[in-house]
């Protein structure tokens, strides 16, 4: 029977009430909380039935009693907090995007491996079980080799230069909040990274981007096709194309319900697997399973690979932001 690990909590915002409320359904608790103010976390953690709430967030990496520190603040702190956690000798279970670039990525990569500890992202699809199911899918070649993934991800937010979304000192932009997700779907079917990525991309007043399109091919050949954009909604719809047929997943990175549409005869087979409402707990019982060792390794690989995306594409679109250019004038 597996441990049961001590999960501390750096952040009180939407995702990490999800993440509370996922732990509290498997009729657990977070051992500790943290938060910018202490006040938010004292109220978070008497909602979630959390005993432990730190007066700082540096007293979550001094705590040995601490296994796995889930990171849910905004992305311009994840890699302070990563390296931080990492050097405590703590795994570490951080939120999109991640890092910022590539390079923060490798560094808390490399540093992860030297102290024998799991560094994840919390990327939602590369846990449901309906994803899994058609990795298999498209592993076993039963629809032949993969042509063509198109991806489509929309998101309405309020035209307001002030919130998180457009803010270039919270790390803002459709790419790190949406495209994430878009381009995870992606590389979850594509046999291997891409090395040709072309785009355009439309930039809000404050500099972020804000709507982007973009191609992608690999050195197989294999191609995809992402639209982005945080000023209308869009059906969350992925498809890959096959040889022999085309794999449909609606509202991902939740899903739990695809279909198989196969080209020569035109008929379909529906898969049902998982449940949305339990995306948050399969990305938890992954993230234990691959501490204790079982062989579940997160899928770093793959976030590398969609980081070095997002990282090319930033740099085709001068957009940087202040951590970066501040780490630039220390070099």
């Amino acid at each position: 029977m597996m441990r049961e690990y001590r999960w501390a909590m750096i952040g009180c915002g939407v995702i990490a009430n999800e993440m509370a409320g996922a732990m509290n359904r498997l009729g657990r608790s977070f051992y500790a909380v943290a938060n910018r103010t202490r006040e938010r976390a004292e109220a978070f953690g008497e909602k979630y039935h959390i005993s432990k709430v730190y007066p700082d967030i540096s007293s979550v990496f001094s705590d040995d009693n601490v296994d796995i520190v889930y990171i849910a603040t905004p992305h311009n702190t994840h890699f302070p907090f990563i390296m931080e956690a990492l050097n405590s000798g703590k795994h570490v279970f951080c939120e999109k995007a991640i890092t910022l670039n590539a390079e923060q990525l490798n560094q808390a990569a490399a540093l992860a491996e030297e102290r024998h500890l799991i560094l994840a992202e919390a990327t939602t699809l590369y846990h449901m079980p309906l994803f899994k199911k058609m990795k298999e899918v498209k592993d076993q070649n039963l629809l032949g080799p993969l042509r063509f993934v198109q991806m489509n991800f929309g998101s309405y937010k309020e035209y307001d230069m002030n919130n998180r979304f457009f803010s270039r000192d919270l790390a803002g932009g459709a790419l790190l909040d949406i495209g994430i997700y878009a381009l995870s779907f992606t590389r979850w079917f594509l046999s291997e990274a891409p090395d040709q990525i072309v785009s355009q991309v439309k930039k809000a007043p404050t500099g972020v981007d804000e709507q982007a399109g973009i191609l992608l091919t690999n050195p197989v050949g294999e191609m995809a096709s992402l639209s982005l954009t945080l000023h209308a909604k869009q059906p969350k719809r992925g498809m890959a194309a096959f040889d022999k047929g085309y794999i449909e997943i609606y509202n991902y990175p939740r899903g739990d319900q695809g279909v198989i549409t196969y080209t020569e005869d035109g008929h379909q087979e529906t898969i049902r697997l998982g449940s949305c409402d339990d995306a948050l707990i399969y990305e938890i019982q992954d993230m234990e399973e691959a501490v204790s060792g079982g062989g579940n390794q997160m899928y770093l690989a793959y976030t590398k690979d969609v980081m070095n995306i997002m990282t090319k594409l930033r740099k085709d679109w001068h957009i940087t932001y202040p951590e970066e250019e501040a780490r630039s004038q220390e070099l």
